[in-house]
């Protein structure tokens, strides 16, 4: 069995109280998120993006391996090749291409409460792009060989501290999954042993931006939580 070298766990001790009301006010923070579809072009500091995936990065992961890359996008053309591609995606998932659509009738009646179709324009309007790679192999030297573990577990945990930690700078933000999305790889230039997993979408939100109203409904605490 290793013998790892360790360090003192470090974390500041909180009263019940102080600890209560800090948890509380983080729920009633990210309770306020809402994914948005209408954005503004105007600028977002480098800096907000930077401490973002800062912070996705510290996430858990399996062995410590942190099998992610996030390729963060500002460049206008890039942008546009990203929402060309995507929408010729979405064009076949929702039938507007002609013929049958990709996705189940099940499928597009769950979307349809939310209005989604297969015009993506905030993939070009938004000041930011970041596009979340799995990375399947690699290890912490990115050597393209070693295993990585528990990888789609601990990248998706990294999105959602890198979400939160967007909408805690006061950012609108939205989570896009064309499919398939290997595009993303070629355009981002990242390697075979990489896998697009989404592009999370970040900027200000339009002046006329709205929100659909089933977005609103939220399981309560009572049907998603079980003590024991």
């Amino acid at each position: 069995m290793h013998d790892p070298e360790t360090l003192p766990y470090s974390l500041p001790a909180l009263p019940d109280e102080e600890a209560i009301a800090r948890a509380r006010l983080m729920a009633a923070r990210l309770r306020q998120r809402r994914t948005c579809r209408s954005f503004s072009d105007g600028p977002v500091p480098r800096a907000v993006i930077e401490a973002a995936i800062d912070a996705a990065g510290s996430a858990p992961s399996g062995a410590n391996h942190q099998p992610w890359h996030f390729t963060a996008i500002a460049s206008p053309e890039r942008k546009r090749a990203i929402r060309e591609a995507a929408e010729a995606e979405e064009r076949r998932f929702y039938g507007a291409a002609g013929g049958d659509p990709k996705a189940s009738a099940e499928w597009l009646e769950a979307l349809g409460p939310l209005g989604t179709d297969a015009d993506k324009p905030f993939l070009e309007t938004a000041p930011w792009l970041i596009i979340v790679f799995a990375q399947r192999k690699g290890g912490i030297a990115e050597d393209g060989v070693t295993q990585n573990y528990y990888v789609n577990e601990s990248v998706g945990i990294a999105c959602g501290m890198l979400l939160a930690t967007l909408h805690e700078a006061g950012l609108a933000t939205l989570t896009h999954t064309p499919s398939p999305m290997g595009f993303l790889r070629e355009i981002c230039g990242r390697p075979e042993w990489e896998k697009p997993v989404m592009i999370i979408v970040a900027g200000h939100p339009a002046a006329d931006a709205t929100v659909p109203t089933h977005a609103l409904i939220k399981k309560p605490l009572e049907q998603i939580a079980s003590w024991l």
